[in-house]
């Protein structure tokens, strides 16, 4: 096994790690917070910031990547969520709202520290593999981040149900501050890192290649999450009259599963062949007609069970496949000594793409029930389609870049 290999894979386990708290850590806020006798809409707040810090850490945290190395910064994110998870371990009387939104928004730095980090770390570890080892890194390291936190749902509940809430907390920051430990005793210092420190201006790309993926970002997680996040429960509880466990199962393993299709993603495209902007594009406008053809369906009276699930089903399997493309795509566009940057900038636009998702599911099922969430869904994918016109070939783009390192001296 060479060294990059090796790094790669501690990274992944990192990655891995910290992805399970934080799919626990969500689970045991809803389901404890719940209990507590907390409103939804107390609830859906605690994530607020936890939402909205993700874009300023995105912009931050590649800046500062770039600057210390990223290696650091995942760990500063590890240690921060370590902290967020002592935070929440105070008594019952101490969680109003306000502190727990604190602590979730400390949560939410970690995680986008983390997320960031892990996944700009590939481009530098990929060494001289090509682009078809570096789509194949980034689709596992993705996919399987997908699949662990949708494991982490699961590991959250079953915590809870045995430990109760503050000795899962224990048994969560116990752990992630071990494999804190040893990835920092395993990976070299300054992944990342840029010869010469980087202005914070220099966080806006300047490549459009790179604006037009990050637009295309916010628009395709947009779409993702205007159904996903409060449409689709209510609906499958209010409606199709599921129990709060069969809805959390439900989701666990529909993300589950849309990690693991990203993570194969690489054999869709074929051995030794890696997707460019044309991909982008032919996959986003696949997707824009699943939505679409869900909320047909639903207006014509069919039974909305089987109409739901399995539409669910496809849109999580060409959704995987457009993310994957996504991931890879910023990282083929990047330069080397700025894939800090680049990846803090677009993962940003992802961030603020949620946060609008968000937001716009309760007010499109307030106002117009699943049925205008879907349609607004199948808006937003055609947005992302529409802006992957101008993305390039992976091969041209390299090109371009290649020529401008050399005009530059």
């Amino acid at each position: 096994m060479d060294v990059g290999t090796r790094n790669y894979l501690v990274v992944t386990g990192g990655y891995w790690a910290f992805t399970v708290t934080d799919g626990a850590i969500r689970m045991l806020v809803v389901l404890y917070f719940h209990l507590l006798g907390y409103s939804p809409l107390e609830v859906a707040l605690l994530f607020l910031f936890y939402e909205f810090f993700g874009i300023v850490t995105n912009l931050a945290g590649g800046w500062l990547g770039a600057r210390i190395g990223l290696n650091l910064t995942m760990h500063i994110g590890m240690g921060l969520q370590v902290i967020a998870l002592a935070l929440l371990t105070v008594p019952d009387a101490w969680l109003s709202v306000p502190y727990v939104m604190a602590a979730q928004a400390l949560s939410g730095i970690a995680k986008d520290l983390n997320k960031m980090s892990a996944k700009a770390s590939v481009k530098a570890l990929a060494g001289g593999g090509g682009e078809s080892r570096l789509f194949t890194w980034v689709a596992a390291l993705t996919g399987s981040k997908n699949a662990l936190k949708g494991a982490g749902f699961f590991a959250g509940a079953a915590l809870l149900q045995g430990l109760g809430f503050r000795g899962a907390l224990a048994v969560l920051a116990g752990s992630l501050l071990c494999v804190l430990i040893v990835t920092a005793l395993l990976l070299p210092s300054g992944v990342g890192r840029m010869k010469t420190k980087p202005k914070f201006t220099q966080v806006f790309s300047n490549k459009p290649a790179i604006n037009w993926l990050a637009a295309a970002r916010f628009f395709l997680f947009g779409a993702r999450d205007v159904w996903f996040v409060v449409g689709l429960p209510v609906y499958l509880y209010a409606v199709l009259g599921w129990s709060f466990m069969q809805v959390g199962a439900f989701l666990a393993l529909w993300v589950i599963g849309s990690g693991i299709v990203q993570a194969a993603a690489p054999r869709i495209f074929g051995r030794g062949r890696s997707p460019g902007g044309a991909a982008a594009r032919g996959w986003a406008g696949v997707l824009a007609a699943l939505p679409a053809g869900i909320a047909l369906a639903l207006g014509q009276g069919w039974d909305p069970a089987p109409v739901v699930i399995s539409g669910l089903i496809l849109f999580g399997i060409v959704f995987a496949v457009n993310s994957a493309v996504h991931s890879y795509l910023i990282l083929a566009y990047s330069e080397g000594d700025r894939v800090a940057l680049s990846v803090g900038f677009y993962y940003m636009a992802n961030a603020g793409g949620r946060l609008a998702g968000t937001v716009l599911s309760g007010w499109a099922y307030q106002t117009h029930g699943l049925v205008g969430c879907l349609w607004l869904s199948s808006a937003f994918v055609l947005a992302a389609a529409a802006l992957s016109i101008k993305l390039p070939p992976v091969r041209a783009e390299a090109r371009a870049g290649a020529v401008r390192i050399s005009d530059d001296g």
